[in-house]
Protein backbone atom coordinates (compact mmCIF):
# COMPACT_ATOMS: atom_id res chain seq x y z
CA UNK A 1 0.00 0.00 0.00
CA UNK A 2 1.03 3.76 -0.43
CA UNK A 3 2.57 6.09 1.44
CA UNK A 4 -0.37 8.18 3.16
CA UNK A 5 -0.36 11.90 0.55
CA UNK A 6 0.92 14.42 3.34
CA UNK A 7 -2.15 16.49 2.54
CA UNK A 8 -4.81 14.28 3.53
CA UNK A 9 -6.01 13.82 -0.10
CA UNK A 10 -5.53 9.72 -0.29
CA UNK A 11 -2.23 7.95 -0.69
CA UNK A 12 0.70 8.48 -2.92
CA UNK A 13 0.13 5.64 -4.92
CA UNK A 14 -3.31 6.05 -5.71
CA UNK A 15 -5.61 8.53 -7.19
CA UNK A 16 -6.58 11.40 -5.14
CA UNK A 17 -10.12 11.27 -4.00
CA UNK A 18 -12.12 14.85 -4.70
CA UNK A 19 -11.25 17.45 -1.93
CA UNK A 20 -13.96 17.63 0.64
CA UNK A 21 -14.42 21.22 -0.51
CA UNK A 22 -15.41 20.66 -3.89
CA UNK A 23 -17.63 17.94 -2.76
CA UNK A 24 -19.59 20.40 -0.61
CA UNK A 25 -19.26 23.04 -3.48
CA UNK A 26 -20.87 20.39 -6.04
CA UNK A 27 -23.31 19.68 -3.71
CA UNK A 28 -24.31 23.06 -3.12
CA UNK A 29 -24.76 23.85 -7.11
CA UNK A 30 -26.72 20.60 -7.76
CA UNK A 31 -29.34 22.05 -4.74
CA UNK A 32 -28.83 25.70 -6.09
CA UNK A 33 -29.62 24.16 -9.62
CA UNK A 34 -32.94 22.75 -8.27
CA UNK A 35 -33.88 25.67 -6.30
CA UNK A 36 -33.33 27.87 -9.37
CA UNK A 37 -35.06 25.83 -11.79
CA UNK A 38 -38.31 26.15 -9.72
CA UNK A 39 -38.55 30.16 -9.24
CA UNK A 40 -40.18 30.27 -12.68
CA UNK A 41 -42.97 28.71 -11.28
CA UNK A 42 -44.16 31.55 -9.30
CA UNK A 43 -45.00 33.52 -12.01
CA UNK A 44 -47.67 31.63 -12.46
CA UNK A 45 -51.26 31.38 -10.85
CA UNK A 46 -51.94 31.06 -8.11
CA UNK A 47 -49.02 33.36 -6.98
CA UNK A 48 -49.29 35.18 -10.38
CA UNK A 49 -46.14 37.08 -9.84
CA UNK A 50 -46.00 37.80 -13.83
CA UNK A 51 -43.12 40.25 -13.42
CA UNK A 52 -40.81 37.84 -11.91
CA UNK A 53 -41.14 36.08 -15.26
CA UNK A 54 -37.90 38.46 -16.67
CA UNK A 55 -35.79 38.15 -13.86
CA UNK A 56 -36.95 34.02 -12.78
CA UNK A 57 -34.25 32.48 -14.93
CA UNK A 58 -31.69 35.11 -14.02
CA UNK A 59 -30.01 32.70 -11.24
CA UNK A 60 -30.34 29.83 -12.99
CA UNK A 61 -28.34 31.35 -15.83
CA UNK A 62 -25.61 32.89 -14.10
CA UNK A 63 -24.81 29.11 -12.16
CA UNK A 64 -25.18 27.74 -15.52
CA UNK A 65 -22.20 30.44 -16.75
CA UNK A 66 -19.82 29.26 -14.00
CA UNK A 67 -20.19 25.82 -14.61
CA UNK A 68 -16.47 24.36 -14.41
CA UNK A 69 -17.16 21.93 -17.33
CA UNK A 70 -19.61 21.34 -20.07
CA UNK A 71 -20.54 18.18 -18.30
CA UNK A 72 -21.03 19.80 -15.07
CA UNK A 73 -23.36 22.98 -17.10
CA UNK A 74 -25.71 19.81 -18.80
CA UNK A 75 -25.81 18.21 -14.85
CA UNK A 76 -27.38 21.39 -13.80
CA UNK A 77 -29.34 22.08 -16.90
CA UNK A 78 -31.43 18.25 -16.02
CA UNK A 79 -31.25 19.31 -12.43
CA UNK A 80 -32.73 22.62 -13.16
CA UNK A 81 -35.33 21.02 -15.31
CA UNK A 82 -36.45 18.81 -12.40
CA UNK A 83 -36.70 21.48 -10.60
CA UNK A 84 -39.04 23.26 -13.18
CA UNK A 85 -41.37 20.36 -13.59
CA UNK A 86 -41.76 19.21 -10.04
CA UNK A 87 -42.47 23.03 -9.26
CA UNK A 88 -45.11 23.61 -11.90
CA UNK A 89 -46.71 20.36 -11.73
CA UNK A 90 -46.74 19.87 -7.91
CA UNK A 91 -50.63 19.93 -8.30
CA UNK A 92 -50.19 16.07 -9.87
CA UNK A 93 -48.87 14.41 -6.73
CA UNK A 94 -52.07 13.32 -5.20
CA UNK A 95 -52.41 11.21 -8.92
CA UNK A 96 -49.02 10.32 -9.77
CA UNK A 97 -47.05 9.98 -6.35
CA UNK A 98 -43.94 8.90 -6.24
CA UNK A 99 -43.70 8.53 -10.49
CA UNK A 100 -44.48 12.45 -10.18
CA UNK A 101 -40.20 11.91 -10.00
CA UNK A 102 -39.66 9.77 -12.37
CA UNK A 103 -41.72 11.50 -14.98
CA UNK A 104 -39.59 15.21 -13.66
CA UNK A 105 -36.03 13.06 -14.09
CA UNK A 106 -37.51 12.44 -18.03
CA UNK A 107 -38.57 15.89 -18.71
CA UNK A 108 -35.32 17.46 -17.12
CA UNK A 109 -33.25 15.68 -19.51
CA UNK A 110 -34.93 18.26 -22.19
CA UNK A 111 -32.59 21.16 -20.46
CA UNK A 112 -29.28 19.29 -20.65
CA UNK A 113 -28.67 20.86 -24.14
CA UNK A 114 -29.69 23.88 -22.85
CA UNK A 115 -27.32 23.83 -19.75
CA UNK A 116 -24.50 23.77 -22.30
CA UNK A 117 -25.80 26.43 -24.72
CA UNK A 118 -25.90 28.64 -21.34
CA UNK A 119 -22.38 27.89 -20.78
CA UNK A 120 -20.77 28.21 -23.93
CA UNK A 121 -22.35 31.77 -24.77
CA UNK A 122 -22.31 33.24 -21.35
CA UNK A 123 -19.13 31.96 -20.41
CA UNK A 124 -15.99 33.92 -20.01
CA UNK A 125 -14.95 34.46 -23.61
CA UNK A 126 -14.99 36.80 -26.90
CA UNK A 127 -17.72 39.76 -27.02
CA UNK A 128 -19.44 37.94 -30.11
CA UNK A 129 -20.66 34.54 -28.86
CA UNK A 130 -22.44 35.92 -25.77
CA UNK A 131 -23.94 39.05 -28.07
CA UNK A 132 -25.36 35.96 -29.95
CA UNK A 133 -27.05 34.45 -26.59
CA UNK A 134 -29.90 37.10 -27.20
CA UNK A 135 -31.03 34.78 -30.01
CA UNK A 136 -29.88 31.66 -29.08
CA UNK A 137 -31.03 30.92 -25.59
CA UNK A 138 -34.42 31.86 -25.94
CA UNK A 139 -34.56 29.68 -29.20
CA UNK A 140 -32.95 26.50 -27.24
CA UNK A 141 -35.94 27.33 -24.69
CA UNK A 142 -38.76 27.37 -27.01
CA UNK A 143 -37.61 24.55 -28.34
CA UNK A 144 -37.73 22.82 -25.16
CA UNK A 145 -41.65 23.80 -24.65
CA UNK A 146 -42.10 22.09 -28.62
CA UNK A 147 -40.55 19.28 -27.02
CA UNK A 148 -42.21 18.61 -23.86
CA UNK A 149 -45.75 20.20 -25.55
CA UNK A 150 -46.58 16.75 -27.38
CA UNK A 151 -49.79 15.68 -25.59
CA UNK A 152 -47.44 12.40 -24.22
CA UNK A 153 -45.50 14.11 -22.78
CA UNK A 154 -48.06 16.14 -20.33
CA UNK A 155 -48.91 19.15 -23.37
CA UNK A 156 -48.07 22.40 -22.92
CA UNK A 157 -48.83 22.86 -19.75
CA UNK A 158 -46.63 25.74 -17.76
CA UNK A 159 -45.36 27.53 -21.14
CA UNK A 160 -43.34 30.09 -20.13
CA UNK A 161 -45.03 33.08 -22.59
CA UNK A 162 -48.27 31.86 -20.73
CA UNK A 163 -47.22 33.48 -17.34
CA UNK A 164 -48.51 37.06 -19.22
CA UNK A 165 -51.88 36.53 -19.13
CA UNK A 166 -53.02 39.34 -17.37
CA UNK A 167 -50.66 41.82 -19.15
CA UNK A 168 -52.38 43.53 -22.01
CA UNK A 169 -48.91 43.96 -24.01
CA UNK A 170 -47.92 40.45 -23.83
CA UNK A 171 -51.65 39.52 -24.88
CA UNK A 172 -51.64 41.56 -28.33
CA UNK A 173 -47.81 39.98 -29.06
CA UNK A 174 -49.75 36.19 -28.42
CA UNK A 175 -52.31 37.65 -30.97
CA UNK A 176 -49.08 38.09 -33.55
CA UNK A 177 -46.76 35.01 -32.79
CA UNK A 178 -48.91 32.95 -30.48
CA UNK A 179 -47.79 32.29 -26.74
CA UNK A 180 -44.48 31.16 -28.41
CA UNK A 181 -43.67 34.94 -28.97
CA UNK A 182 -44.10 35.66 -25.82
CA UNK A 183 -42.01 33.11 -24.15
CA UNK A 184 -39.19 34.25 -26.79
CA UNK A 185 -39.38 37.69 -25.36
CA UNK A 186 -39.48 36.57 -21.78
CA UNK A 187 -36.63 34.47 -22.34
CA UNK A 188 -34.47 37.00 -24.25
CA UNK A 189 -35.21 39.79 -21.69
CA UNK A 190 -33.78 37.16 -18.67
CA UNK A 191 -30.87 36.57 -21.03
CA UNK A 192 -30.01 40.28 -21.10
CA UNK A 193 -29.85 41.06 -17.52
CA UNK A 194 -27.62 37.91 -16.83
CA UNK A 195 -24.89 39.65 -19.72
CA UNK A 196 -25.73 42.91 -18.11
CA UNK A 197 -24.53 42.00 -14.88
CA UNK A 198 -22.04 39.21 -15.56
CA UNK A 199 -20.34 40.94 -18.60
CA UNK A 200 -18.74 44.16 -18.66
CA UNK A 201 -18.14 44.18 -22.39
CA UNK A 202 -20.95 43.29 -23.08
CA UNK A 203 -23.35 45.37 -21.27
CA UNK A 204 -23.84 47.57 -24.46
CA UNK A 205 -24.91 44.65 -26.10
CA UNK A 206 -27.71 43.52 -23.50
CA UNK A 207 -28.83 47.38 -23.06
CA UNK A 208 -29.44 47.26 -27.05
CA UNK A 209 -31.25 43.50 -26.55
CA UNK A 210 -33.38 44.94 -23.82
CA UNK A 211 -34.54 48.53 -25.64
CA UNK A 212 -35.05 45.86 -28.49
CA UNK A 213 -37.49 43.89 -26.79
CA UNK A 214 -39.38 46.75 -25.41
CA UNK A 215 -39.39 48.43 -28.98
CA UNK A 216 -40.89 45.00 -30.04
CA UNK A 217 -43.33 45.56 -27.38
CA UNK A 218 -44.00 48.69 -27.84
CA UNK A 219 -44.28 48.65 -31.47
CA UNK A 220 -47.06 45.59 -32.40
CA UNK A 221 -49.01 47.55 -29.16
CA UNK A 222 -49.06 50.53 -31.04
CA UNK A 223 -49.38 48.63 -35.01
CA UNK A 224 -51.29 46.05 -34.31
CA UNK A 225 -55.03 46.87 -33.03
CA UNK A 226 -56.98 44.53 -30.94
CA UNK A 227 -59.77 42.66 -32.41
CA UNK A 228 -63.11 44.70 -34.40
CA UNK A 229 -66.24 43.68 -32.14
CA UNK A 230 -68.97 43.15 -34.35
CA UNK A 231 -72.30 42.16 -32.18
CA UNK A 232 -72.63 40.16 -28.92
CA UNK A 233 -73.45 37.09 -27.42
CA UNK A 234 -74.94 36.12 -23.93
CA UNK A 235 -73.67 33.15 -22.38
CA UNK A 236 -74.55 31.19 -19.19
CA UNK A 237 -71.85 29.22 -17.36
CA UNK A 238 -73.42 26.75 -15.07
CA UNK A 239 -70.85 25.97 -11.74
CA UNK A 240 -72.68 23.34 -10.01
CA UNK A 241 -69.81 22.76 -7.54
CA UNK A 242 -67.79 19.47 -6.02
CA UNK A 243 -70.09 16.54 -5.86
CA UNK A 244 -68.03 13.50 -4.75
CA UNK A 245 -68.59 9.97 -3.15
CA UNK A 246 -71.93 8.06 -3.74
CA UNK A 247 -74.27 9.07 -6.29
CA UNK A 248 -71.89 11.85 -7.60
CA UNK A 249 -72.82 12.20 -11.07
CA UNK A 250 -76.63 12.38 -10.20
CA UNK A 251 -76.10 15.29 -7.98
CA UNK A 252 -73.89 17.14 -10.37
CA UNK A 253 -76.55 16.76 -12.80
CA UNK A 254 -79.62 17.52 -10.41
CA UNK A 255 -77.63 20.76 -8.94
CA UNK A 256 -76.70 21.66 -12.61
CA UNK A 257 -80.54 21.35 -13.65
CA UNK A 258 -81.38 23.52 -10.72
CA UNK A 259 -79.31 26.46 -11.46
CA UNK A 260 -79.96 26.39 -15.19
CA UNK A 261 -83.51 26.61 -14.24
CA UNK A 262 -83.09 29.69 -12.28
CA UNK A 263 -81.98 31.35 -15.91
CA UNK A 264 -85.09 31.98 -17.74
CA UNK A 265 -86.43 35.07 -19.13
CA UNK A 266 -82.28 36.06 -19.14
CA UNK A 267 -82.32 37.11 -22.69
CA UNK A 268 -79.41 33.86 -23.13
CA UNK A 269 -78.30 32.45 -26.71
CA UNK A 270 -76.26 29.38 -24.49
CA UNK A 271 -75.84 27.76 -21.67
CA UNK A 272 -72.49 25.91 -21.01
CA UNK A 273 -72.07 23.60 -18.23
CA UNK A 274 -68.75 21.83 -17.50
CA UNK A 275 -66.83 18.72 -17.82
CA UNK A 276 -68.50 15.51 -16.89
CA UNK A 277 -71.44 17.37 -16.26
CA UNK A 278 -73.58 14.72 -17.52
CA UNK A 279 -72.49 11.08 -16.38
CA UNK A 280 -74.44 8.61 -18.14
CA UNK A 281 -75.02 8.15 -22.12
CA UNK A 282 -78.04 10.22 -23.16
CA UNK A 283 -78.95 7.91 -25.45
CA UNK A 284 -78.90 4.97 -22.69
CA UNK A 285 -80.38 7.24 -20.19
CA UNK A 286 -83.30 8.97 -22.58
CA UNK A 287 -84.84 10.20 -19.28
CA UNK A 288 -81.77 12.23 -18.80
CA UNK A 289 -82.48 13.59 -21.92
CA UNK A 290 -85.83 14.61 -21.41
CA UNK A 291 -84.87 16.42 -18.51
CA UNK A 292 -82.19 18.78 -20.83
CA UNK A 293 -84.54 19.48 -23.24
CA UNK A 294 -87.01 20.73 -20.93
CA UNK A 295 -84.45 22.97 -19.51
CA UNK A 296 -83.42 24.08 -23.39
CA UNK A 297 -86.75 25.20 -23.49
CA UNK A 298 -86.89 26.81 -19.99
CA UNK A 299 -84.51 28.91 -21.05
CA UNK A 300 -84.99 29.05 -24.52
CA UNK A 301 -81.29 28.71 -24.89
CA UNK A 302 -79.52 25.43 -26.35
CA UNK A 303 -77.06 24.04 -23.57
CA UNK A 304 -73.67 22.55 -24.31
CA UNK A 305 -73.24 19.67 -21.61
CA UNK A 306 -70.40 17.41 -21.44
CA UNK A 307 -70.66 13.45 -21.07
CA UNK A 308 -68.35 11.26 -19.21
CA UNK A 309 -70.16 7.73 -20.23
CA UNK A 310 -69.68 4.62 -21.87
CA UNK A 311 -71.18 5.17 -25.19
CA UNK A 312 -74.37 2.67 -26.24
CA UNK A 313 -73.33 3.04 -30.44
CA UNK A 314 -69.67 1.97 -29.76
CA UNK A 315 -66.93 0.27 -27.33
CA UNK A 316 -65.44 2.44 -25.04
CA UNK A 317 -65.83 5.56 -22.70
CA UNK A 318 -65.83 9.06 -23.91
CA UNK A 319 -65.75 12.83 -22.88
CA UNK A 320 -68.14 14.45 -25.28
CA UNK A 321 -69.51 18.25 -25.69
CA UNK A 322 -73.48 17.33 -26.98
CA UNK A 323 -75.70 20.13 -27.88
CA UNK A 324 -79.08 20.27 -26.16
CA UNK A 325 -82.08 21.76 -28.22
CA UNK A 326 -85.49 22.99 -27.24
CA UNK A 327 -86.02 19.56 -29.45
CA UNK A 328 -83.73 17.52 -27.88
CA UNK A 329 -80.02 16.69 -28.56
CA UNK A 330 -79.24 18.54 -31.72
CA UNK A 331 -76.96 16.12 -33.40
CA UNK A 332 -73.69 17.86 -32.89
CA UNK A 333 -71.23 15.93 -30.70
CA UNK A 334 -67.33 16.56 -30.07
CA UNK A 335 -65.34 13.98 -28.88
CA UNK A 336 -62.60 14.95 -26.67
CA UNK A 337 -59.50 14.18 -29.00
CA UNK A 338 -56.15 14.85 -26.39
CA UNK A 339 -56.23 12.97 -23.54
CA UNK A 340 -54.56 13.80 -20.09
CA UNK A 341 -51.82 11.39 -19.71
CA UNK A 342 -52.30 9.09 -16.90
CA UNK A 343 -55.59 11.10 -15.77
CA UNK A 344 -57.74 9.55 -18.56
CA UNK A 345 -55.13 6.92 -20.06
CA UNK A 346 -52.06 5.50 -18.98
CA UNK A 347 -49.08 5.44 -21.92
CA UNK A 348 -47.82 2.13 -22.52
CA UNK A 349 -50.13 0.63 -20.53
CA UNK A 350 -48.59 -2.82 -20.55
CA UNK A 351 -45.07 -1.40 -19.17
CA UNK A 352 -46.42 1.59 -16.79
CA UNK A 353 -49.96 0.23 -15.85
CA UNK A 354 -48.52 -0.27 -12.26
CA UNK A 355 -48.91 3.06 -11.73
CA UNK A 356 -52.64 2.82 -10.66
CA UNK A 357 -51.70 1.47 -7.45
CA UNK A 358 -49.42 4.10 -6.33
CA UNK A 359 -52.08 6.48 -7.62
CA UNK A 360 -55.15 8.04 -8.59
CA UNK A 361 -54.28 7.33 -12.52
CA UNK A 362 -56.81 6.19 -15.17
CA UNK A 363 -58.28 2.58 -14.39
CA UNK A 364 -59.60 2.43 -17.72
CA UNK A 365 -58.04 4.05 -21.07
CA UNK A 366 -60.40 6.91 -22.08
CA UNK A 367 -61.51 6.66 -25.80
CA UNK A 368 -60.43 9.47 -28.16
CA UNK A 369 -62.46 12.04 -30.89
CA UNK A 370 -61.17 11.88 -34.56
CA UNK A 371 -61.79 15.07 -35.41
CA UNK A 372 -62.84 18.62 -34.31
CA UNK A 373 -66.60 19.99 -34.88
CA UNK A 374 -67.56 23.33 -35.33
CA UNK A 375 -71.62 23.61 -33.80
CA UNK A 376 -73.98 25.97 -35.55
CA UNK A 377 -76.35 27.78 -32.72
CA UNK A 378 -79.62 28.32 -34.47
CA UNK A 379 -80.29 32.12 -35.10
CA UNK A 380 -82.52 34.12 -32.87
CA UNK A 381 -84.49 37.51 -32.12
CA UNK A 382 -82.22 39.21 -35.09
CA UNK A 383 -78.88 37.63 -34.31
CA UNK A 384 -77.37 35.32 -36.95
CA UNK A 385 -76.53 31.94 -36.65
CA UNK A 386 -73.44 31.55 -34.37
CA UNK A 387 -70.96 28.83 -35.08
CA UNK A 388 -69.19 27.58 -31.73
CA UNK A 389 -65.72 25.66 -31.25
CA UNK A 390 -65.88 23.47 -28.19
CA UNK A 391 -62.75 21.90 -26.30
CA UNK A 392 -62.32 19.79 -23.21
CA UNK A 393 -60.52 20.04 -20.57
CA UNK A 394 -56.63 19.66 -21.20
CA UNK A 395 -57.25 20.61 -24.81
CA UNK A 396 -57.52 24.32 -24.02
CA UNK A 397 -54.09 24.22 -23.66
CA UNK A 398 -53.00 23.54 -26.95
CA UNK A 399 -52.83 26.78 -28.88
CA UNK A 400 -52.86 24.73 -32.58
CA UNK A 401 -56.52 23.68 -31.76
CA UNK A 402 -58.37 26.44 -30.78
CA UNK A 403 -56.46 28.12 -34.01
CA UNK A 404 -58.07 25.30 -35.90
CA UNK A 405 -61.32 25.52 -34.50
CA UNK A 406 -60.90 29.56 -35.50
CA UNK A 407 -59.63 28.72 -39.38
CA UNK A 408 -62.63 26.43 -39.40
CA UNK A 409 -65.85 29.09 -38.71
CA UNK A 410 -65.43 29.29 -35.08
CA UNK A 411 -66.62 32.42 -33.68
CA UNK A 412 -67.11 31.46 -29.96
CA UNK A 413 -64.41 29.21 -28.57
CA UNK A 414 -66.00 27.18 -25.51
CA UNK A 415 -63.72 24.83 -22.73
CA UNK A 416 -65.56 22.68 -20.80
CA UNK A 417 -63.56 21.56 -17.85
CA UNK A 418 -63.32 19.86 -14.15
CA UNK A 419 -60.13 20.23 -11.73
CA UNK A 420 -61.98 18.70 -9.04
CA UNK A 421 -59.12 16.34 -8.22
CA UNK A 422 -56.82 19.02 -7.51
CA UNK A 423 -59.41 21.57 -6.07
CA UNK A 424 -57.03 23.23 -3.56
CA UNK A 425 -54.16 23.56 -6.18
CA UNK A 426 -52.68 26.29 -8.13
CA UNK A 427 -54.14 24.10 -11.11
CA UNK A 428 -57.63 25.61 -11.30
CA UNK A 429 -56.57 28.94 -11.62
CA UNK A 430 -53.83 28.13 -13.70
CA UNK A 431 -56.14 25.97 -16.14
CA UNK A 432 -58.39 29.11 -16.16
CA UNK A 433 -55.63 31.77 -17.11
CA UNK A 434 -54.96 29.55 -20.39
CA UNK A 435 -58.08 30.97 -21.86
CA UNK A 436 -56.76 34.25 -21.99
CA UNK A 437 -53.99 33.18 -24.47
CA UNK A 438 -56.39 31.76 -26.84
CA UNK A 439 -58.75 34.51 -26.99
CA UNK A 440 -55.89 36.67 -27.12
CA UNK A 441 -54.13 34.03 -30.14
CA UNK A 442 -57.60 33.58 -32.55
CA UNK A 443 -59.31 37.18 -31.72
CA UNK A 444 -62.33 34.98 -30.41
CA UNK A 445 -64.04 35.39 -27.19
CA UNK A 446 -63.05 31.74 -24.88
CA UNK A 447 -65.99 30.83 -22.69
CA UNK A 448 -63.91 28.33 -19.39
CA UNK A 449 -66.76 26.88 -17.86
CA UNK A 450 -65.78 24.58 -15.12
CA UNK A 451 -67.73 21.67 -12.95
CA UNK A 452 -66.13 23.04 -10.00
CA UNK A 453 -64.02 26.08 -10.68
CA UNK A 454 -62.44 28.22 -11.96
CA UNK A 455 -64.51 29.15 -14.58
CA UNK A 456 -63.86 32.36 -16.31
CA UNK A 457 -65.20 34.13 -19.59
CA UNK A 458 -62.38 36.41 -22.21
CA UNK A 459 -63.23 38.68 -24.80
CA UNK A 460 -61.46 38.51 -28.35
CA UNK A 461 -58.51 40.77 -27.13
CA UNK A 462 -57.83 37.89 -24.15
CA UNK A 463 -58.91 40.57 -21.25
CA UNK A 464 -61.24 38.74 -18.29
CA UNK A 465 -64.95 39.62 -18.77
CA UNK A 466 -66.55 39.53 -15.18
CA UNK A 467 -65.68 37.81 -12.26
CA UNK A 468 -64.48 34.39 -12.28
CA UNK A 469 -66.18 31.62 -10.31
CA UNK A 470 -63.93 30.53 -7.57
CA UNK A 471 -63.70 27.06 -6.28
CA UNK A 472 -65.72 27.52 -3.63
CA UNK A 473 -68.68 28.84 -5.50
CA UNK A 474 -71.86 26.73 -6.83
CA UNK A 475 -73.65 29.17 -9.50
CA UNK A 476 -75.12 30.20 -12.37
CA UNK A 477 -73.68 33.46 -14.31
CA UNK A 478 -74.65 35.38 -17.20
CA UNK A 479 -71.67 37.01 -19.51
CA UNK A 480 -71.88 39.56 -22.38
CA UNK A 481 -69.26 39.10 -24.89
CA UNK A 482 -68.42 40.92 -27.46
CA UNK A 483 -67.86 38.73 -30.62
CA UNK A 484 -65.10 39.14 -33.64
CA UNK A 485 -64.07 38.39 -36.92
CA UNK A 486 -60.79 39.95 -37.24
CA UNK A 487 -57.75 37.48 -38.54
CA UNK A 488 -55.07 37.92 -36.15
CA UNK A 489 -51.70 37.27 -37.16
CA UNK A 490 -51.06 34.15 -35.30
CA UNK A 491 -54.66 32.48 -36.71
CA UNK A 492 -53.43 33.30 -40.19
CA UNK A 493 -49.87 32.45 -39.91
CA UNK A 494 -49.57 30.30 -36.95
CA UNK A 495 -46.58 28.61 -35.20
CA UNK A 496 -43.84 31.05 -37.13
CA UNK A 497 -41.53 31.50 -34.02
CA UNK A 498 -40.76 27.80 -34.06
CA UNK A 499 -39.79 27.94 -37.09
CA UNK A 500 -37.66 30.91 -36.22
CA UNK A 501 -36.26 29.70 -33.34
CA UNK A 502 -35.53 26.05 -35.17
CA UNK A 503 -33.68 28.30 -38.17
CA UNK A 504 -31.48 29.93 -35.26
CA UNK A 505 -30.35 26.71 -33.69
CA UNK A 506 -29.88 25.51 -37.22
CA UNK A 507 -27.42 28.35 -37.99
CA UNK A 508 -25.61 27.59 -34.62
CA UNK A 509 -24.67 24.29 -35.14
CA UNK A 510 -23.72 24.85 -39.31
CA UNK A 511 -21.48 27.14 -37.51
CA UNK A 512 -20.32 25.28 -35.00
CA UNK A 513 -19.23 22.33 -37.71
CA UNK A 514 -17.53 24.98 -40.24
CA UNK A 515 -15.37 25.96 -37.28
CA UNK A 516 -14.27 22.39 -36.59
CA UNK A 517 -13.87 21.53 -39.79
CA UNK A 518 -11.25 24.43 -39.82
CA UNK A 519 -9.47 23.70 -37.20
CA UNK A 520 -6.37 21.57 -37.84
CA UNK A 521 -6.27 18.25 -36.60
CA UNK A 522 -4.69 17.92 -32.74
CA UNK A 523 -0.82 16.90 -33.33
CA UNK A 524 -0.27 18.41 -37.13
CA UNK A 525 1.37 21.26 -35.69
CA UNK A 526 4.59 19.97 -33.88
CA UNK A 527 5.92 16.76 -34.20
CA UNK A 528 5.58 14.25 -31.64
CA UNK A 529 8.81 13.74 -29.44
CA UNK A 530 10.74 10.62 -30.02
CA UNK A 531 12.39 9.15 -26.93
CA UNK A 532 14.79 6.95 -26.44
CA UNK A 533 13.92 3.13 -25.42
CA UNK A 534 10.76 4.79 -24.58
CA UNK A 535 11.44 6.99 -22.05
CA UNK A 536 9.88 10.11 -22.60
CA UNK A 537 12.24 11.40 -20.22
CA UNK A 538 15.16 11.41 -22.45
CA UNK A 539 14.59 12.55 -26.22
CA UNK A 540 16.48 11.37 -28.97
CA UNK A 541 18.89 14.41 -30.13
Amino acid sequence: MGEPDPNGWGTASGAPPRPPRASRRSAARAALAVVFGAVPALAFPAPALWWLAYVALVPWLLLLRTAPTARRAGLEGWLGGIGFTLAVHHWLMPSLHVFILVLAALLGLLWVPWGWLARAMLGDGPPGPRAAALLVLPSGWLLIELVRSWEGLGGPWGLLGASQWQVAPALRLASVGGVWLVTLLVVAVNTAVVLLVSAASTRLTALVGLVVCALTLGVVWWGVGPPHEQGTVRVAVVQPGVFDGSGGAERRFARGEELTRGLAGRGLDLVVWGESSVGADLTARPDLAARLTALARAVDAPILVNVDARRSDRPGIFKSGVLIGENGPTGDRYDKMRLVPFGEYIPARSVLGWVTSVGKAAGEDRRRGTAPVVMTLPADDGRPALRIGPLVCFESAFPDMSRRLTREGSELLIAQSATSTFQDSWAPAQHASLAALRAAETGRPVVHATLTGVSAVYGPDGRRIGAPLSTDRSAAVVHELPLSRTTTGYARHGDWPLWGALAVLAVLCAAEGMGSLRKPASGTLVPRARTARGSAARPVR
